[in-house]
């Protein structure tokens, strides 16, 4: 692999840059018949998009440097070489984004904004082959070992109870055998269990899920269910997503979720049950490639689901007083788990405050649970902004501006603040509102969208 100066990217006033965070990415509005669906079919069609008529090379360094322009355009992921110049106006970040890959190993760059993307089923048709690797003088007559992120091997006979301690961050996995007995042996080694890589290095492991159920929470949004292999355990971390993958006419499509609890505010019981199932919250779009497909899939059918990932931690919530939420739409999702951690854990939180932005009262995820928990915490409020309400809508209307969130996001004496947003592009385009009302960089968490 080549070594790449490291560089900021997206580009600083780039239009793929949201926020100084760099925790949310814009995408550009692409041209008729340039969507996701008409890539695919154009990969499909048998156009030679390599221009090496399906003859793999392999590729030094001074020949990718030779292809970095527009309309020839080369660039190494993990090794491998694609030719990317009939994606540009493809891809939902731009042309600009892209040609920042141009001629270069753009590995480090791709995992900063794509990372989540299955970039070698988007891209197997522009593949152009392996990279040169020079060998290096200096490891020559030495033993190298690569270790994975963790080791592991199917023991015999274990039990295996898994406790979390969401307030500080910490998981206690305890083993104990079936029969009380000494070990003569633990088992067969998984692939590659004795390597070792950074996580940002690592490549996303998907699980193979089965959907067992689906819940409708409004006239467009579901709940589904889905339920991890068998002896699979998945704790995803508050504000962390995980990613659902399916194949759709023989490529592979990936987006990100984030996972909410059964209800707002499960019962006790329920909470070992995020570790075999997960529920992800999911609006159905009629034109969308990936919900679409998931509306009509049948209860038993599978889903691949990798991660979780994300870039919220519980430091950013530590001697937090008052944390408020600015939400739009499914946007909601990170939200709610959440709010069950601040009441229910976090004991320093005086007072929670959701934000909540929807077109239409029938677009209002988990409205009524929300009012419930309204009425029985008086350290939660919860507050509904409608764009295009009845005329017998009562709450605020019309759209995120600096006065509403001046009269929301109060400062109290010896506070300490946290604004977390989600949501739309242009939702979280406006979080640049809040900084104008002098909350910090470190009071603002944007999830990417």
């Amino acid at each position: 692999m080549l070594n790449v100066p490291s560089q900021s990217f997206p580009a600083a006033g780039s239009q793929q840059r949201v926020a100084p965070t760099g925790q949310s990415r814009n995408k550009v509005a692409l041209k008729p018949g340039h969507s996701l669906l008409d890539w695919i079919r154009l990969t499909k069609s048998g156009r030679d998009l390599t221009g090496l008529r399906g003859q793999l090379i392999e590729v030094t360094e001074e020949e990718l440097k030779k292809h970095s322009t527009r309309n020839d355009c080369w660039t190494c992921i993990r090794g491998m070489v694609y030719n990317v110049s009939a994606y540009m106006d493809f891809h939902p970040g731009g042309e600009e984004e892209l040609m920042r890959a141009a001629g270069i190993d753009s590995t480090d760059l791709f995992d900063q904004v794509h990372r989540w993307v299955n970039y070698e089923s988007m891209l197997k048709e522009c593949l152009v082959g392996r990279m040169a690797v020079k060998p290096n003088p200096a490891l020559q007559g030495s033993v190298i070992i690569y270790f994975s992120h963790s080791k592991e091997v199917f023991l015999c006979c274990p039990v295996l109870i898994v406790q979390t301690a969401h307030s500080v961050g910490k998981v206690q996995v305890c083993l104990h055998k079936s029969v009380k007995d000494k070990w003569t042996k633990v088992g067969q080694p998984l692939e590659h269990h004795d390597t070792f890589i950074q996580c940002k290095d690592r490549e996303l492991f998907y699980r193979e899920c089965v959907l067992v159920s689906k819940t409708d929470i409004t006239h467009d949004t579901q709940v589904l269910r889905l339920q991890l292999p068998s002896g699979s355990h998945m704790q995803v971390p508050v504000g962390r997503h995980v990613y659902l993958k399916t194949s759709l006419q023989g490529t592979d499509v990936v987006k990100p979720y984030t996972p909410v609890d059964q209800k707002l505010i499960p019962p006790s019981q329920c909470s070992a049950e995020m570790g075999s199932d997960l529920h992800l919250m999911i609006k159905i779009c009629p034109d969308g490639l990936l919900t679409s497909h998931l509306a009509n899939l049948p209860i038993g059918s599978s889903l691949s689901v990798g991660g979780p990932e994300g870039s919220f931690t519980m430091r950013v919530l530590r001697d937090v007083t008052h944390l408020y939420m600015l939400a739009a739409g499914t946007g909601f999702t990170p939200m709610a788990r959440l709010i069950r951690l601040a009441l229910q854990d976090l004991t320093s939180i005086r007072k929670t405050k959701l934000m909540f932005f929807n077109r239409q009262e029938r677009d209002i995820l988990w409205c009524s649970q929300l009012d419930e928990l309204c009425s029985k915490e008086e350290r939660f409020e919860v507050e509904y902004v409608l764009s295009e309400p009845t005329d017998s809508w009562k709450g605020r209307r019309g759209q995120i501006d600096a006065c509403m969130l001046q009269n929301f996001l109060e400062r109290p004496e010896d506070s300490k603040c946290l604004v977390c947003v989600c949501g739309p592009t242009g939702f979280t385009e406006l979080a640049v509102l809040v900084r104008q009302l002098d909350f910090s960089e470190e009071e603002i968490h944007i999830f990417q969208g």
